[in-house]
């Protein structure tokens, strides 16, 4: 089981960054509320894993602290639910605002996540309810609890922000039509692919 990895960040093309550690490259794929949190490109990375392994692929998911891949890890225990949705939900809010939605039955802000329809939403809540009764944030470490970077912070800013910030909530769920609405109603020149990703998430949901 591949648990940590330390190493250079090479790429970071929401939602999958290529990480160099030893000589060699991971592709990760990560929700982006972990993404908000990584290094400038060529710094030094450490993320936490969760290594998955089918009969047609071997994937390697990545998350910025071990609160959000405990998270994770429950959440695909949750029948209907996999990786995929597992981290739409969590590219979509925090880990504590998922567990806040628990808390107060608010089904209304679940299903704004791309896939999950009334009845995942209810069966999310139902399921959740038991697990995160005790849970706490405390996992939480100093080097990797960083806040979501600001517009015009980001380091990784490309010309194709738009098509990038585009293309990313489409592999995240979202229809072509809703992605391209989203990101064109917060849309600004200064901003990196990162920032509009952040943006149109919080104006879906």
């Amino acid at each position: 089981m591949i648990g940590r990895l330390r190493g250079t960040l090479l790429e970071k093309t929401a939602p999958e960054i290529l990480i160099e550690c030893g000589g060699i490259g991971y592709e990760v794929t990560m929700p982006m509320t972990s993404i908000y949190a990584l290094p400038k490109l060529e710094d030094e990375a450490v993320i936490y894993t969760h290594f998955v392994v089918r009969e047609d692929a071997q994937l390697l998911y990545g998350f910025a602290n071990k609160v959000e891949r405990k998270l994770f890890r429950l959440l695909i225990k949750v029948n209907g639910v996999g990786p995929k949705l597992a981290l739409a939900i969590l590219s979509g809010m925090s880990a504590d605002q998922f567990v806040s939605c628990v808390a107060h039955d608010d089904v209304s802000t679940i299903v704004k996540i791309p896939g999950v329809g009334k009845k995942t939403a209810e069966r999310l809540l139902i399921e959740m309810r038991d697990r995160l009764k005790d849970w706490q944030s405390d996992l939480l470490t100093p080097a990797t609890d960083a806040m979501p970077l600001m517009p015009g912070e980001s380091n990784t800013f490309v010309s194709d922000a738009k098509g990038d910030a585009i293309n990313a909530l489409v592999s995240l769920g979202y229809s072509q039509a809703q992605a391209d609405k989203a990101v064109k109603a917060v849309f600004a020149s200064d901003k990196s692919s990162e920032a509009l990703i952040r943006d149109a998430l919080k104006a879906m949901l």
